[in-house]
């Protein structure tokens, strides 16, 4: 169980085990790629496939399959080196998004995260509306949001964008790294003490891979070359993939994502606009959207210059989003539950018909 121990395995996922393990071993997901998962276990790292239509197809929610840092029960196939998963651990914690389109189907980004790092790059500008969008899917995932700036060495004064990304970041730990210099790379490192997981999201270029080599004291990851013009290292994650470094922390580097859809981050848009949050407690309607309701405090206070114009407009648009997406999810839940009621009927006017042939 040492190697268990290391990748994360504590008494709270062994409680959690429960009877499931009685059918199999546990082992923690490591990499995921188009349906196809390295498992480690206790004796070492084995392919794993999935068991069952419904967890292959997975008929209802995306979330019921496994994940990169999800703790599953395998089981061994008679000879073969492969192993079947036959059950998904609780998670502890689990990061999603909304998949890009029209739809409201959940993508899981990675599973019992302690840290999430939201990586932004210092060659550019500061998006800081994007942070504000990353911020609330790491709050509702239950893992401690720690904001990473990286290529400081780009920056001139990197001390300025870091006071101005803690203005969106109420809270929360800002930090700045440079993977060329070395700044600030082992004060990353000492956030990821034996057995704490952290998972590095944001947009492509930033330098994750980068700095998850520096951590791992090896090229690990692959990274692509860094265009002269402006610096730029491209992006060459293509698969979620989780790595113990020598230290004993773990690391989740995901591949860069352009668009981060929300996905039921309703507690976790309260906790990243927490100054909103507690106006909104003073408002005379308790389902107040903020937007035209008389006796709206955040209204009030955002007229009186005691709210910020930029905070109160991507708040709104954050909610909006998720009210769209809530609704679509109740739309095709509907849909499934109706077609779940025609295999129902069907299935039983062919029993019947059955019986009315005896």
């Amino acid at each position: 169980m040492e190697l268990l121990v290391k990748m994360g395995w504590d008494d709270w996922f062994a409680a959690h085990a429960g009877a499931s393990s009685d059918a199999g071993r546990p082992g923690r997901v490591v990499a995921e790629q188009r349906g196809e998962y390295r498992v480690r276990m206790a004796d070492g790292e084995v392919a794993a496939i999935l068991t069952g239509r419904a967890m292959r197809e997975t008929a209802g929610d995306r979330l019921e399959r496994p994940v990169v840092g999800d703790w599953v029960i395998v089981e061994p196939v008679a000879g073969d080196s492969t192993v079947l998963v036959r059950a998904v651990l609780p998670r502890r914690t689990i990061l999603a998004r909304r998949e890009s389109g029209r739809g409201a189907e959940v993508q899981p980004v990675a599973a019992n995260v302690d840290i999430v790092f939201i990586v932004a790059g210092l060659d550019g500008a500061l998006n800081l509306r994007r942070l504000e969008r990353f911020l609330a899917a790491a709050r509702e995932s239950g893992a401690e949001p720690v904001v990473l700036l990286t290529k400081s060495d780009l920056a001139g004064d990197p001390a300025a964008p870091a006071e101005e990304a803690a203005t969106v970041a109420p809270g929360i730990r800002v930090m700045t790294v440079s993977s060329l210099d070395g700044a600030g790379v082992d004060e990353v490192g000492a956030l990821l003490a034996p057995g704490v997981t952290a998972c590095f999201i944001g947009p492509s270029g930033v330098g994750k891979s980068s700095l998850v080599n520096l951590l791992a004291g090896d090229p690990v990851m692959a990274i692509g070359a860094v265009r002269e013009r402006d610096a730029k290292g491209r992006h060459t994650t293509t698969h979620r993939q989780l790595i113990l470094l020598p230290g004993g922390g773990i690391v989740i580097d995901t591949p860069g994502m352009r668009e981060f859809g929300l996905w039921q981050v309703d507690e976790g848009i309260d906790a990243a606009f927490p100054e909103i949050a507690e106006l909104a407690a003073g408002c005379r309607f308790h389902d107040c959207s903020h937007r035209h309701e008389p006796g709206c405090a955040v209204r009030t206070a955002l007229a009186e210059g005691g709210l910020d114009p930029g905070r109160y407009g991507s708040y709104l648009k954050l909610r909006l989003e998720e009210e769209t997406m809530a609704t679509l999810a109740d739309a095709e839940g509907r849909r499934e539950r109706k077609k779940g009621e025609r295999r129902m009927a069907k299935g039983l006017r062919a029993v019947l018909r059955k019986k009315g042939k005896k």
